[in-house]
């Protein structure tokens, strides 16, 4: 979905500002009240994992530095870590140019996968032959 606001700031001069509780007011939440996570290595830039944030695990996230997310198989908010000591601390957050996409990068101590794995894209496609390949072993 194309939101005027974010459009509004395609002509925005490189280092223009605008208020943080400004853009989260604008980003596009579904009809659940999620919105999607990237979160990648900070230094390696490798993908770890997709997971959904609500406003609130957003706001946490901002406001501790430590990745929390809502679980839409239990229905609540989700700090990464909390039980496998396998923390994400947040170095930064971007929004796409539609506001309906976050990327964060951290800081991660130990597996991001709950496999045991170091990222949650360990099954690769191999087109040619049309079969799952499983990468990575569990630490």
């Amino acid at each position: 979905m194309y939101h005027k606001f974010f459009h509004s700031l395609e002509t925005r001069s490189d280092k223009d500002s605008v208020s943080l509780d400004t853009v989260i007011d604008h980003l596009f939440f579904n009809d659940s009240g999620l919105i999607p996570v990237i979160t990648q290595d900070a230094e390696s830039k490798e993908v770890l994992m997709f997971a959904w944030m609500n406003k609130e695990s957003l706001e946490l996230t901002l406001s501790t530095k430590r990745m929390t997310y809502w679980s839409r198989s239990r229905k609540q908010l989700w700090v990464k870590g909390e039980t496998s000591g396998h923390t994400q601390a947040l170095v930064s957050m971007t929004f796409d140019c539609d506001g309906d996409a976050v990327l964060c990068q951290v800081d991660q101590s130990g597996a991001a996968c709950h496999t045991g794995r170091s990222d949650c894209f360990y099954l690769k496609v191999d087109i040619e032959a049309r079969q799952v390949l499983i990468v990575g072993d569990t630490k």
